[in-house]
């Protein structure tokens, strides 16, 4: 590892460039670059998270962290390659002053050539992507609605906010729960009818498995509040023919029970981070199912017919914190 205190771009491409030398990096075995926007405390997670999928993704990791907008600017970096961090190479930049607002003077350098590019937002999603340069010059954006104050709000947002090539981990958390729903229709054909999802009030799971039942199956489900489980307990299903399909969460299973047949019990792990990650970084086209679910559920449509390049928005946080107080 190479820290560099009080350190300028330049100087960071140049230990970068020595270190991969020395630990015989090779540019052409990268798949992408990944870069992590966080906060201070949870840099060593998405460290962690990073690892993970690097195993399955090699990549250059760039984790962006914004602190002390007001103070002087200052850049500190760290450079590790290979390590603790397996596969991947990473660059930790911590940005003082107004530096920070202007990350990308000092990240754009170090994007590996010719690989895609992703951002992912380890900390409370921005209202609109376009505010933020490191999201306007990504092909995928990947944010995660659980970490803001309102997960529920957050989510909706994505939606009004919403370009092609966006995502949120809210989706990839109930990957396991769509493919145990629709597995139960591989022996049948009988139509939905209804559908009915126990989940506490502000869990966006919930909410996402709504817009999706509603996007693939054109039924209005219900959502029944429950203060009795931390997350997505339950997803019940009524069929045309009378048949009841019920899928619930019991302590990293899933209790699968069909009107007529025995209750079965499958795998439903909460999956860490870094595998949540790992999933959404093998495509980096636009997901579509994502999109109707996503619309479906903030009653919009047409998502996936936005236009996927963003055009940045400047926005200064202390002029707007300045006509905030002055309105």
């Amino acid at each position: 590892m190479i820290g560099l205190w009080d350190t300028t771009g330049s100087e960071v491409v140049k230990a970068l460039a020595a270190e991969r030398r020395s630990a015989g990096g090779v540019a052409s075995g990268l798949a992408l670059t990944l870069i992590a926007v966080v906060e201070e405390k949870k840099v060593r997670e998405a460290e962690a998270a990073a690892t993970i999928a690097a195993a399955a993704h090699p990549c250059r990791l760039l984790i962006v962290v914004r602190s002390d907008l007001e103070g002087r600017s200052r850049l500190d970096a760290e450079i590790v390659v290979g390590g603790r961090l397996g596969p991947a190479e990473a660059v930790v930049m911590r940005m003082y002053g107004r530096l920070a607002l202007h990350a990308e003077s000092v990240v754009m350098p170090l994007l590996a050539p010719d690989v895609p590019v992703v951002t992912w937002w380890h900390q409370e999603p921005p209202d609109m992507i376009a505010n933020d340069f490191l999201g306007v010059v990504s092909e995928r954006r990947i944010t995660d609605s659980a970490q803001a104050p309102d997960p529920v709000a957050a989510l909706k947002q994505r939606a009004v906010d919403y370009a092609p090539g966006d995502t949120d981990l809210t989706w990839t958390r109930i990957t396991l729960w769509r493919s145990l729903v629709a597995g139960a229709f591989d022996s049948t054909e009988a139509r939905v009818t209804g559908a009915r999802i126990v989940a506490p009030d502000r869990d966006p799971t919930a909410w996402l498995m709504l817009g999706w039942l509603k996007s693939r199956l054109g039924i209005e489900p219900t959502l029944e509040h429950t203060d009795r489980a931390p997350r997505l307990h339950s997803v019940e299903l009524q069929c045309e023919n009378g048949d009841c399909v019920r899928v619930t969460r019991e302590e990293g299973t899933a209790l699968f029970s069909r009107t007529g047949q025995e209750d079965r019990y499958m795998p439903l792990p909460k999956r860490p981070v870094g595998d949540e990650l790992a999933e959404e970084l093998r495509r980096l086209d636009a997901d579509q199912i994502y999109a109707d679910a996503l619309g479906a559920m903030a009653g919009l449509s047409g998502l996936d017919n936005r236009n996927p390049q963003r055009v940045h928005v400047w926005r200064d946080p202390a002029l707007a914190a300045i006509a905030g107080s002055a309105s």
